[in-house]
């Protein structure tokens, strides 16, 4: 026998599921009744409407949801990082470019100002002018100056 509905199924009504179907201890929060207090369906939800702290990247979280903060992250030698540490001084880089017909490598000369995960800036001193460089296309680089570099590990500075 079918239902008004012609679903082959007994329709319930919304937010009712029998209790033979389905007994309450096992039921999914998905289908439970909406008689049931909230506290007792996600007991480890917060309640009081507060967002939780924002985490930074690599910051442990336990199972609570709190973090474990003071936990040093260790910096490691990516060439960002190494060019951060000599900002400022003049560098060359040696770039190419694939697949293009004008020039295929290219060479920049100038001042650097700053450096990010994909990107190098640099600053030409004789004309001011400023470039942004994908590390994507980039070679090697050379200092006509002592460069500093300080490994991660907790080592001595290089000069």
């Amino acid at each position: 026998m079918l239902n008004n509905n012609k679903m082959p199924w007994p329709s319930y009504q919304q937010n009712q599921m029998p209790s033979a179907v389905m007994p309450s201890s096992v039921m999914p929060n998905s289908v439970m009744p909406m008689s049931m207090p909230a506290a007792n369906m996600m007991p480890n939800m917060m309640m009081q409407g507060t967002m939780p702290p924002p985490v930074t990247n690599g910051v442990p979280i336990l199972p609570n949801g709190t973090t474990l903060p003071g936990i040093p992250t260790q910096e490691e030698s990516y060439v960002e990082n190494i060019l951060r540490m000599n900002l400022g001084k003049v560098a060359t880089l040696y770039m190419t470019y694939e697949n293009n017909s004008e020039w295929n490598a290219k060479i920049f000369k100038g001042v650097l100002e700053a450096a990010g995960r994909d990107h190098i800036i640099i600053s030409d001193p004789t004309t001011g002018k400023r470039y942004l460089l994908l590390t994507l296309n980039l070679d090697y680089i050379t200092f006509d100056e002592p460069i500093n570099y300080t490994l991660p590990f907790g080592s001595m500075p290089t000069r």
